[in-house]
């Protein structure tokens, strides 16, 4: 559509709409494209116009925060594992525990191209992952503490599978971001994440 087919549909001045329009294609929620619309070609056909439509590009908003799609990958590789003979408690847990890694390696790689005095620490690192992610982590000394749910529906409905995936998934997310002797723990709260990442006192006690 062009900006005057937008104002009229909208009732909309003509550069109000091409305001909002030029935003959101700099956003990439629009694509933009130069056609005549006219039909006519050659001299005196006039310049091409500019069209704005949709873009390809998903874009997802949500407050707070939530991120189904990650336990989709997860219960989505636990089937394929189950496929293939794994027991689903056990194809759950490392298929999150696997997705946690992959997470963190990708956190990483964006803050490494990212100009920075200097590479974060591992505990900084996991909590940075984890805020990226949805959680709302804050860092208190040797302490990550979750604040919101990225899972909250399926939580509330399937609290044990949910609540299990997600302390696989965060301690994935530690493991990849190295942070050695940290273990995710179930803490189970009505304000926060049911989750909580604390350094050990026995780092080779298993979480």
């Amino acid at each position: 559509m062009s900006r005057e087919q937008t104002a009229e549909a909208l009732d909309l001045p003509p550069s109000k709409a091409k305001f909002h329009l030029d935003r959101l294609a700099e956003a990439g929620a629009l694509d933009v494209e130069y056609r005549r619309v006219s039909g006519k070609q050659g001299p005196g056909a006039g310049r091409p116009a500019k069209l704005y439509r949709r873009a390809a590009t998903e874009i997802r908003v949500s407050l707070p925060e939530r991120r189904y799609d990650i336990m989709g990958h997860v219960l989505t590789s636990a089937i394929e594992q189950t496929q293939e003979g794994k027991n689903l408690d056990a194809a759950i847990k490392s298929s999150a525990h696997a997705e946690g890694v992959t997470a963190a390696a990708t956190s990483a790689a964006d803050a490494a191209a990212s100009p920075q005095e200097a590479a974060p620490q591992p505990l900084e690192g996991a909590h940075s992952a984890l805020s990226t992610l949805g959680y709302e982590a804050s860092l208190e000394n040797t302490t990550i503490c979750l604040r919101n749910c990225p899972f909250d529906a399926l939580a509330a409905r399937h609290r044990d599978l949910a609540c299990g995936a997600n302390q696989r998934f965060v301690q994935g997310v530690l493991d990849g971001a190295g942070c050695t002797g940290v273990a995710a723990h179930l803490e189970p709260a009505t304000d926060r994440c049911c989750v909580v990442a604390r350094t050990q006192s026995n780092p080779n006690k298993p979480s």
